[in-house]
């Protein structure tokens, strides 16, 4: 029997997204060595997002097992889960992840400015690094009672919309990017993006700092729309809760890269266990435990079709490389006078 969505448990799973949490995987010295053979144990650090918890749990294990009868060594995880954004900054800071596993290729790429990760790694792994997909849902109170399906709805007078600021809220830049190329990947200007934006965000009654902010706004019920994740609402469900929730048909695919930290990996000694788990991502057999939490697969190919039967189909799906990539991106959409403020400013009526 399911049990509602309630303000507690929401709030419990938005608090991951920003709440660092170390976990080990299996217990253990701490000598590393990434030769093949009998030798000592090799430790490996991961980091990423909070919402990829519960399919690591199940691939780390699956990982460890191929490794050991493969090379004859014992892998153990050190893991970190939190907020993308504070994630990207504990590493630069000196979180010494010999994997980064985060929710935009941007936040690697700062990594990579920083010096840790060299230029191209993308290119250094299978399907330039991406590992899963999602889409941005429009999650609704209770029997939708404001009938919310589709982008175009979130402009209906009356309509309050909670998302973050995409200043400080990576997720919400996913949510403003999908609202901008559902117009301009269906044969629409900027201009008109800019107006349907602008429409949108003129139901935006306080722009939330965070996720978790947020989701804090919308379960008091001061919100007919909240937008999130696909995958964060089928893992909630999944877990015995009531979630309403519509997909809109034309949506951006979500991406959520990996990365071998080099400067890391190199100082510990684990490079080559390191790719060899980065590589393992990319099977079938870990893209499946990725699609059991809500994640859609980088690459179905060879992943059960019934894992992918729940997935609404998508009519039209577009990425950031379809608006121009991060490095374009980043600063045309989200820097300092770049198309949100500009959005903000018609808001405000400037």
């Amino acid at each position: 029997m399911k049990t509602a969505w309630t303000r507690r448990s929401f709030l419990q799973s938005a608090a991951l997204a920003t709440a660092t949490v170390i976990t080990i995987a299996a217990c253990g010295g701490n000598n590393q060595s990434s030769s093949g053979g009998s030798g000592q144990p090799v430790e490996v650090t991961l980091v990423s997002y909070a919402v990829t918890q519960a399919a690591y749990e199940q691939i780390i294990p699956k990982f460890a097992a191929q490794w050991k009868e493969k090379t004859g060594q014992e892998v153990r995880f050190n893991q970190s889960y939190g907020g993308s954004g504070s994630q990207t900054r504990a590493v630069i800071d000196g979180l010494e992840a010999d994997v980064v596993a985060l929710a935009l290729e941007s936040d690697i790429n700062q990594i990579e400015k920083a010096g840790l990760i060299q230029p191209g790694w993308q290119q250094r792994v299978p399907n330039n690094g991406i590992i899963t997909n999602s889409v941005v849902a429009l999650v609704t109170q209770e029997g939708n009672p404001k009938g919310i399906k589709d982008w175009i709805d979130l402009t209906k007078p009356g309509v309050r919309i909670v998302t973050a600021n995409p200043k400080t809220s990576g997720g919400a830049r996913w949510n403003f990017l999908g609202a901008w190329g559902s117009v301009t990947q269906t044969g629409g200007t900027e201009e008109q993006a800019l107006q349907f934006t602008t429409d949108i965000y003129k139901n935006v009654p306080i722009l939330a700092k965070d996720a978790r902010e947020s989701t804090d706004v919308f379960t008091k019920g001061q919100a007919d729309v909240l937008l999130n994740y696909e995958n964060e609402l089928i893992l909630a469900q999944q877990k015995g809760e009531k979630v309403d929730y519509a997909i809109p048909p034309v949506n951006i695919n979500i991406q959520g890269p990996v990365a071998v930290v080099d400067t890391y990996t190199d100082k510990h000694g684990t490079r080559k266990v390191s790719e060899a788990f980065v590589q393992f991502l990319f099977t079938p057999e870990a893209q499946a435990e990725f699609a059991k939490v809500g994640f859609r697969p980088a690459l179905p190919e060879g992943v059960d079709p019934q894992l992918l039967a729940p997935f609404p189909k998508i009519q039209t799906w577009f990425t950031v490389a379809d608006l121009g990539g991060w490095a374009k991106v980043q600063p045309e959409f989200f820097g300092d006078g770049g198309w949100f403020d500009k959005v903000q400013q018609a808001v405000a009526g400037r």
